[in-house]
């Protein structure tokens, strides 16, 4: 039950042994309201002439009410000291996706495409990709015919947004000139294994044909299905994927794209972001205090009992 913004539920405590204290504010209020009883011989004998005294049964209903607010106002101080807690909203937590982006850095990424070249193009629509996977884990390697890791998995993506200038086609070494898919993809796949929370994806950028692929799918599909990682290949420059990079790709549960302009780069990463959801795990609920009903009780006491001051009390006379 919600009021006013504030759940009303049956409150737990952290110190429960501190409740046994309410004994004394429900003695308290058993005087108030027996002491007639209890002690009549402490009755005001008022001298009245040729008139009958009123019993005053109104009047000592509204006093009694007026001194039971201090110790109401005991038990709610009891109540607050004891801890009141209640379950706190439930809550879940997004799960990592580890992400390894495999750049090819061949001498052809270096064709026009758009206004840059494809390498560009490749590393902004990366950039823009980061901001969609908000708590994942990025690497980065490039490849070529060898492959470097060059960013390590790591939840800052600056480090990322940082490297292009470092490996770029024109400034690689000769073992990067040409295009060997498949030793990335294994290079990747060993990255990803020191890795055991979370899902793991490998995201290709390439627009070359790779000759290590052909009678190596099947041996390579099952490497990547026996480590659980899914593969997503962009084909960069306008030409249809290798028929061994989407194989590979639909058996491990990804895709392979084709951008042929860079306006195509971005669209191919969110659907990219769209077929791989970050996963939502519940977790455990955690205790809040409760103090806002207490608090308002005690509040309400304390004007209900600065009001009766007013006038509702014993003459001390």
């Amino acid at each position: 039950m919600i009021f006013h913004g504030f759940p009303l539920v049956w409150p737990q405590f952290a110190h429960p042994a501190l409740l046994f204290a309410l004994v004394l504010p429900a003695l308290l209020l058993s005087w108030v309201w027996a002491k007639p009883w209890l002690m009549p011989s402490r009755r005001v004998v008022l001298p009245l002439d040729q008139a009958r005294a009123g019993r005053g049964r109104w009047v000592w209903a509204l006093i009694s009410l007026a001194e039971t607010v201090p110790p109401l106002l005991l038990a709610v101080a009891i109540c607050i000291l004891a801890g009141p807690q209640r379950n706190g909203p439930p809550t879940q937590k997004r799960s990592m996706t580890n992400i390894q982006f495999a750049v090819d850095v061949s001498g052809s990424m270096l064709a026009p495409f758009g206004d840059g070249n494809r390498y560009d193009a490749s590393m902004k629509a990366i950039d823009k990709f980061l901001d969609y996977r908000k708590g994942d884990a990025f690497g980065l390697t490039f490849f070529g015919d060898a492959f470097v890791h060059w960013v390590p998995l790591t939840t800052d993506p600056s480090a990322i947004r940082c490297s292009p200038p470092f490996m770029r086609p024109e400034t690689v070494p000769a073992p990067f000139m040409g295009t060997a898919i498949a030793k990335a993809l294994r290079g990747c796949k060993a990255e990803l294994r020191r890795r055991d929370e979370g899902d793991k994806m490998i995201l290709v950028v390439t627009d070359g044909f790779s000759p290590d692929l052909v009678d190596n799918a099947s041996e390579l599909v099952r490497e990547l299905k026996g480590e659980q990682v899914s593969v997503f290949c962009i084909i960069v420059g306008g030409f249809e994927p290798q028929a061994e990079v989407i194989n590979i790709c639909r058996l491990t549960d990804g895709e392979a794209f084709r951008a042929d302009d860079p306006e195509a780069l971005p669209a191919v990463f969110k659907k990219i972001d769209a077929m791989n959801q970050a996963k939502l795990t519940p977790t455990f609920v955690d205790t809040v205090d409760y103090h806002e009903p207490f608090a308002a009780a005690g509040l309400a006491l304390l004007v209900a009992g600065a009001l009766s001051l007013l006038g509702l009390r014993y003459n001390p006379w």
